[in-house]
């Protein structure tokens, strides 16, 4: 029961957003009115607590996902930053995997932006419960209803009100709560508490319309509610935020807040919204996987009387203490010494240590239970996405799926000693980032480092060269091109060969068609039992998606097929495995030739705020890129927002050549949005 209670005062949450919108520095903020640190860092002076890498000092962003722990009131809240970079979304999605619940936070200005959209579906992915939180009330241009509006019409989320600001841009001193009915000023002194002052007057007619519409939404959700409200009643404070409670974790109802991190305006009643409205892990359903070897569904509920079961989510390398692997705990208990089971490779692995993370600093603990999220060293063998368990009760938790890269580099060792390094180098990191493909380039036999975009490279390059003392000489990034076809056909491929003893033979035939290139391959087998030998079907499935690897056109990966094996043949003597893989590889290649194969690239979603006098010159820019502009959106003062799709291979260097253009008062964002087929005159130049 003691534990209960302690679990059921334990939160799982995240801070996402947009890059910019002040995630860091509203982390920051709440670790400081929790007591955590006794000194708020600041991201633009480079000393924020959770952003310790020095590319995150140097750069103002947040690179990697830093987790840490704190405490408000008898309430312990386990707190993961997440980066607001597309390059870094990987981080976002393997946080979101283990969280309970998530905050989301907004720029009052820029509104709902392509990475808060970007966010929003991750969360949903996971059915993760949402609070939101209006940043930056005291920007010249913040408006929280129009924020409001856009969470409703670009999200579809079931946005209500439950604060209110007094005033916005440098007028803005305090919130209203809808709940309570009170209104409080801050000071913006980060030493002085909250004040409550009179609602103003001014303000009352807003306030009883946000007030009744709140009431409204809660009385739809809630039956009791719903009678009081037709019999005339009031609803309490304490029925209205335990329906808002319930609604929130059963992602009904995405409650709004708002404040001014930098300006400590907001801080201390998103906290008690957080400790109010999310989840627990008790209030979450048990995580479901299943057996590794029967299939059979199972679950783990949060109870240390369940056996032990948890999901590594991240991979780093520290230099201090190695090989660091953090879990999120769903299910009973392990203590330092314990061994437990890897059931994804059916590896045994014993924990050294057990590390409660705080940024980059660490405190020593002696034991993991239900809800925990902490940091395990001595568990060498064990990668993103896998579940360890007791092993005596084998348990897979669904694995996550991560984006394919877009972009690739050459990259070569400047001399003979970084050979070597270079290559232990890149597998460390590659270890540590789902997202990063270190491969050699078929034609030209040079190695390659892949990734999600030009910043996610470049901080890969920096931190070989910081981190592991490697010194890289890179080529120019290069476009992650796909190959698909456009129409069905069939292709029928042959291995014979006689050596005098024992000679070799495989035949198959199949048919290849065009679907969706969001997906990569479906397989599927009609062939009959006496065409292709049981023993033999694992090599032609193997031939087929090594043959996926490099599409007839120019070598570039192939998508979007679906492959169906018609038939073929074999000898009781010859067949083999390997003939039976060459057969079905050389028929795949013969069926893509003749399935007219066109080159895709990669298409970015992207966005540009400008100045409006050098609105022109940024659109005509644009448009010799390719640029297919979707809407363009004034915002407050000259600042023109345009929203535009684009080919990655027309953005590169877009940064500078923005600068340039614009004095550098202009910025943009970018993330991958879909493969689109290539201009034909274009492909032309790239195949030959």
């Amino acid at each position: 029961m003691a534990f209960e209670q302690t679990l059921q005062k334990t939160r799982n949450i995240g801070f996402a957003a947009h890059i910019d919108a002040g995630k860091t520095t509203t982390t920051e903020r709440i670790l400081y009115y929790t007591g955590k640190v006794h000194r708020m860092g600041e991201v633009d002076d480079g000393d924020a607590t959770m952003d310790w890498m020095p590319q995150e000092m140097e750069r103002g962003i947040t690179i990697t996902s830093a987790a840490t722990t704190c405490n408000w009131g008898d309430y312990r809240i386990n707190i993961i930053d997440t980066p607001g970079h597309v390059d870094f979304t990987v981080e976002v999605e393997r946080s979101l995997r283990v969280l309970d619940g998530v905050v989301i936070i907004f720029c009052a200005v820029g509104g709902v932006q392509p990475q808060s959209e970007t966010v929003w579906r991750q969360a949903t992915k996971y059915n993760v419960p949402r609070l939101a939180f209006v940043n930056k009330m005291d920007r010249i241009g913040a408006d929280f209803h129009d924020v409001l509006h856009e969470m409703r019409r670009r999200l579809g989320a079931e946005a209500v009100a439950i604060q209110l600001p007094i005033g916005n841009e440098d007028k803005h001193r305090g919130i209203i709560d809808l709940i309570e009915q009170r209104a409080w000023e801050f000071s913006g002194r980060e030493d002085e508490p909250p004040m409550e002052i009179e609602m103003p007057g001014k303000m009352r007619d807003l306030v009883d319309a946000f007030r009744e519409h709140l009431v409204v939404s809660l009385a739809d959700i809630n039956p009791d509610l719903e009678e009081k409200f037709f019999a005339g009643e009031e609803p309490t404070p304490d029925e209205m935020w335990g329906t808002i409670r319930e609604a929130t974790i059963a992602c009904e109802l995405v409650p709004v807040l708002c404040g001014a991190a930098f300006k400590n305006k907001g801080i201390q009643p998103l906290l008690d919204a957080i400790v109010r409205c999310l989840p627990s892990p008790i209030d979450v359903p048990p995580v479901v996987g299943e057996h590794p070897e029967t299939r059979e569904e199972l679950s783990r509920a949060p109870d240390p009387g369940e056996p032990f079961s948890a999901l590594a989510f991240k991979v780093a390398v520290d230099p201090f203490v190695g090989h660091i692997t953090y879990l999120r705990c769903y299910s009973g208990s392990v203590k330092l010494g314990d061994r437990v089971l890897n059931a994804d490779t059916g590896r045994k692995e014993r924990i050294n240590r057990i590390l409660r993370m705080h940024a980059n600093r660490r405190e020593e603990i002696e034991q993991i239970g239900p809800g925990d999220i902490v940091a395990v060293v001595g568990l060498d063998h064990t990668t993103t996405g896998d579940t360890l368990c007791a092993q005596n009760a084998p348990i897979v938790l669904e694995r996550m799926v991560f984006p394919e890269p877009v972009i690739s580099m050459v990259i070569e060792p400047k001399s003979q000693a970084d050979e070597d390094k270079l290559g232990a180098a890149l597998r460390r990191l590659e270890m540590e980032d789902p997202t990063l493909r270190v491969e050699t380039d078929r034609e030209t036999g040079q190695q390659l480092i892949a990734g999600m975009g030009e910043l996610h490279l470049e901080v890969v390059v920096d931190r070989l060269e910081r981190e592991f003392d490697v010194a890289a000489n890179t080529g120019r990034p290069r476009v992650a091109y796909r190959e698909t076809i456009t129409r069905a056909a069939e292709g029928e491929g042959r291995f014979v060969k006689q050596t005098g003893g024992r000679g070799q033979y495989g035949h198959v035939i199949l048919q290849l068609e065009p679907m969706s290139t969001d997906e990569r391959l479906a397989y599927e087998d009609q062939s009959k039992g006496d065409e292709i030998p049981q023993e033999f079907k694992r090599a032609v499935a193997s031939g087929v998606k090594e043959a996926m690897g490099a599409g007839t056109l120019a070598g570039y990966p192939a998508v979007g097929v679906r492959c169906t094996i018609l038939g073929g043949s074999f000898h009781e003597v010859d067949s083999s495995e390997v003939a039976f893989k060459v057969a079905a590889s050389r028929a795949f290649q013969n069926a893509f030739r003749a399935g007219r194969p066109v080159l895709l690239e990669p298409v970015m979603a992207a966005e540009v705020v400008t100045p409006e006098e050098y609105f022109g010159d940024v659109l005509n820019d644009l448009t010799t890129r390719r640029a297919q502009i979707i809407q363009v959106k004034t915002a407050a003062g000259d600042i023109r927002t345009i929203e535009l799709k684009v080919p990655l291979a027309n953005m590169f260097g877009y940064a500078t050549a923005l600068r340039s253009l614009t004095q550098g008062r202009a910025t943009y964002t970018m993330e991958p949005d879909r493969y689109e087929p290539v201009p034909e005159d274009q492909q032309e130049q790239l195949v030959g």
